[in-house]
């Protein structure tokens, strides 16, 4: 009988991944199971270079998922089941469940997936690409948890980086080979799937599904500060779309964005600092 392998991240949902990880063994529906900390985990081939065919159960965030896939890649594995256990959850949010009592199996979303080209690196992605004031939304709130602080609110971050903290520039952005030009951006995503940054929909018709390789881009640009706050809520909705002369947004197999000087970039969560140019397509 292949065991499961319960694998959580500690710094996931303010810590909660790990009592989830222990329930799911302690509810005797996966057995025989084994509750490993992703941390001590060094690397992912060794760990599973005697237990092939293994299945995997996942707790923790978009982060974790994210950071599994990049890591385990090429890893002989079983099937891979996720309980969502972190902060944002987008991931589970685009598969349109609302709440979570067992984990579900997702391989039929990981098998063929796109990559980030950024920096001379490829990254798989799972959600999708935050390039501008959802990067620096990202990467305020890295520097606070480095601090200790629990309760991060990334609403207030990004209002207050509108208003003063973070700087926009010019760009441009390429699907299939048409290239636009923007004087000021204030994100560029590149997307997998509908949502990010917990809850915000930046192309409400990619599907993560659709077997045709197609990504999906959305350009936020040349709004001033005060219509940007005032149209932020609509991200959440989809109804962003309709302000078609501040929001571009287009799909295609590949996406190219180059911004005029650095600006940080999260995928799925996960933060590079200091990008000036990333491209998202399936290899």
């Amino acid at each position: 009988m292949a065991a499961y392998y319960i694998l959580y991240n500690p710094h996931a949902g303010n810590g909660s991944s790990e009592s989830t990880a222990k329930k799911l063994r302690e509810s005797g529906k996966y057995e025989p199971s084994e509750v490993v900390s992703m941390t001590d985990i060094k690397s992912y081939s060794e760990f599973f270079a005697d237990k092939a065919s293994a299945s995997v159960i996942l707790c923790g965030g978009d982060g974790t998922l994210n950071r599994f896939l990049n890591e385990a890649d090429g890893v002989n594995l079983g099937d891979v089941y996720y309980m969502a256990s972190g902060s944002g959850n987008d991931f589970l949010r685009d598969l349109d469940i609302s709440e979570q009592t067992e984990p579900i199996c997702i391989n039929k979303y990981i098998e063929n997936i796109p990559v980030c080209e950024v920096n001379g690196k490829c990254f798989k992605v799972l959600n999708g690409v935050g390039y501008g004031i959802d990067g620096y939304c990202c990467l305020t709130g890295d520097d606070m948890k480095a601090q200790n602080i629990q309760k991060i609110n990334y609403t207030a971050i990004a209002i207050k980086g509108l208003f003063g903290k973070y700087k926009t520039c010019g760009g441009s952005v390429t699907v299939d080979g048409e290239t636009r030009r923007y004087k000021r951006i204030w994100l560029s995503s590149g997307m997998n799937g509908h949502y990010y940054g917990g809850g915000m929909m930046p192309c409400p018709e990619q599907d993560r599904l659709n077997g045709k390789g197609i990504v999906s881009s959305c350009t936020w640009h040349d709004s001033g500060k005060l219509g940007t706050l005032i149209r932020f809520p609509s991200f959440f909705t989809g109804e962003h779309v309709k302000h078609k002369k501040y929001i571009d947004v287009r799909s295609g197999k590949k996406i190219t964005v180059e911004f005029d000087s650095p600006r940080p970039l999260q995928i799925d969560g996960e933060v590079v600092k200091d990008v000036t140019k990333y491209s998202i397509y399936y290899k």
